[in-house]
């Protein structure tokens, strides 16, 4: 009798810390990254403008992410261009691509090449640096954004 209840025990502690093990599997943290996609120009006047940047943010997580801020800056043509936030709500599908549109208002004071370049270009080379607040299964996490490359530029002012 002893004997069944040891090897019931045993096994019944076997299955919870393989369950447990699984379970820590699938709840791993793995951080969320964004690309920029795309730049629209939504405004321009005599001070400055107003710009709307196009992320694609990618969870490669299998759980969803809430995300309670999200706040970047970017460079175009490495020259200092603005910085932006999102302070609503944003949620994020296990394994998935979102877009988020963020936008963002400049002055021409100290945008110069970075300006004539998104003015004159089809495209233009960017720098993003940031950060994502993002609420998990294990907690909330500040996590860092950083990417460049060439975006295409898209003009809605015209």
């Amino acid at each position: 009798m002893v004997m069944r209840r040891a090897t019931t025990v045993s096994l019944a502690g076997l299955t919870l810390a393989t369950l447990a093990c699984s379970l820590a599997h699938r709840l791993r943290f793995e951080a969320p990254s964004a690309q920029l996609t795309g730049v629209t120009i939504t405004g321009l006047g005599f001070s400055g403008g107003s710009l709307e940047l196009k992320l694609d943010v990618l969870n490669p997580n299998s759980y969803t992410l809430r995300s309670t801020r999200l706040q970047v800056a970017i460079d175009l043509e490495n020259t200092p261009f603005g910085t932006a936030a999102i302070d609503r709500a944003l949620e994020l599908p296990p394994a998935a691509h979102s877009e988020v549109r963020v936008p963002l208002t400049f002055t021409w004071s100290g945008v110069g090449a970075g300006a004539r370049a998104m003015l004159s270009k089809g495209s233009v080379a960017y720098g993003l640096t940031g950060r994502i607040m993002v609420d998990s299964p294990l907690g909330e996490r500040s996590v860092e954004l950083r990417t460049n490359g060439v975006v295409a530029v898209r003009d809605l002012a015209r």
